[in-house]
């Protein structure tokens, strides 16, 4: 590893607070019992458990009843959009799913599971500014609707759904609402009833919290199929022995974010537009994907033209610099992302395309060494590049 460090892929994963590692700690050592038992050992775990649903339970503004434990934002949207569509089809409502071009692959490869089974979805477009129109979802219900599943900010380009007005539209028409909510824990408000929304997911990793731990909000009477067969745990929703340790953490991470989330948006807010301001400027052939308002506080998601993704992110590696792309090597051919590619954004400059997410503890002087050696990086790249050569006229 380098001996400078500077991680600016905090969408991807965020390191576990301290306050965090400590609240688990005891449920690895002292306090391990499994929460299915009934003696002492048992109650205890079980105690913490039930603490943390009503944390959690608390910043969505939901009941206790309505919060379940998962292993994970994938399992979390996997439980609420199968479980949902196979109830449904089970009760005689419909088959028919609808969702964004631009969701998770968690979701979009399991409505793909469901069309497999006979499933009808529709995939609505988006703007240019990664925005679903509000008229195009209430024209894609059809009698036969019985979930939409729209997220709520994305972890590309961070683009902020207009969540509750979605809502609004699904609760009149009777379709239930889903969002993958994974990227907006933490920057955006979670108040379930005030977003209109039957189903949130939400993943610890995301918000300084423990990996391999998630939430699924089922509000209180919707249909949902547990994915997982077994014990009786969650309600009999989601199968398996509880990760308590996980869950005590993902409760605490969950009430920082919380508490910190004013503060958090306006320190990531202000180093993002230090970046992209300075990006912007220092190099030319560049542009932000995505809204420059609607969009989340620590995201900046940037093209540069004439050049790959991958290989500018090779170049920041090996100055310890840790960012991300959306774009993908198939088949020997580097694939532009889905999302860049949902908003019309031309090919070569998806490609180019390299996402930066802050987090609370990124400093100015994180930025201004990033941005101050990208311009050298970007140029390197680009010297080899005959459009780029033809472009400047060389």
């Amino acid at each position: 590893m380098h001996e400078r460090l500077i991680y600016l892929d905090h969408a991807a994963t965020t390191p576990v607070d301290a306050r965090v590692v400590a609240a688990m700690t005891p449920y690895y050592t002292t306090h391990f019992g499994n929460p299915s038992s009934i003696h002492a050992a048992g109650r205890m775990a079980l105690e913490a458990v039930d603490a943390a649903r009503e944390t959690v339970a608390a910043i969505l503004g939901a009941s206790r009843k309505e919060i379940i434990f998962t292993g994970g934002g994938t399992e979390s949207d996997n439980l609420a959009i199968k479980g949902v569509a196979q109830a449904q089809r089970t009760a005689g409502r419909g088959a028919h799913i609808i969702t964004s071009a631009i969701e998770h692959h968690a979701v979009l490869h399991a409505v793909e599971s469901l069309q497999a089974q006979g499933f009808a979805a529709t995939v609505l477009p988006v703007d240019r500014q990664g925005l679903v129109r509000p008229e195009d979802l209430r024209a894609a219900i059809r009698p036969d609707t019985v979930l939409a599943t729209i997220m709520y900010a994305n972890n590309e380009i961070g683009s902020i759904q207009p969540l509750a007005e979605l809502g609004a539209i699904c609760r009149e028409a009777g379709v239930l609402l889903h969002s993958d909510a994974v990227q907006a824990a933490g920057a955006l408000p979670l108040n379930v009833k005030a977003l209109n929304v039957d189903f949130l997911t939400l993943a610890a990793h995301k918000f300084y919290g423990p990996k391999g731990v998630g939430v699924l909000y089922a509000r209180h009477g919707t249909p949902l199929w547990p994915q997982i067969n077994g014990g009786g745990q969650e309600r009999r929703r989601r199968a398996g022995t509880e990760n308590v340790a996980g869950i005590v953490g993902q409760a605490m991470a969950l009430r920082l974010a919380d508490q910190r989330r004013a503060s958090d948006a306006e320190h990531c807010r202000t180093l993002r537009d230090r970046l992209i301001g300075q990006v912007l400027e220092r190099v030319p052939f560049t542009a932000l994907n995505g809204s420059a308002s609607e969009r989340l506080p620590n995201n900046a998601n940037i093209s540069f033209e004439f050049i790959e993704g991958e290989s500018l992110l090779l170049l920041l590696d090996q100055q310890g610099i840790c960012a991300s792309s959306g774009s993908a090597c198939t088949s020997g051919a580097l694939e532009a992302s889905h999302v860049l590619s949902a908003l019309g954004v031309d090919h070569q400059q998806a490609i180019g395309a390299v996402r930066f997410s802050v987090g609370k503890d990124t400093r100015p002087e994180d930025i201004d060494f990033v941005t101050d050696a990208l311009p050298a990086m970007v140029e390197r790249l680009r010297s080899v590049s005959p459009a780029y050569r033809r472009a400047v006229g060389r």
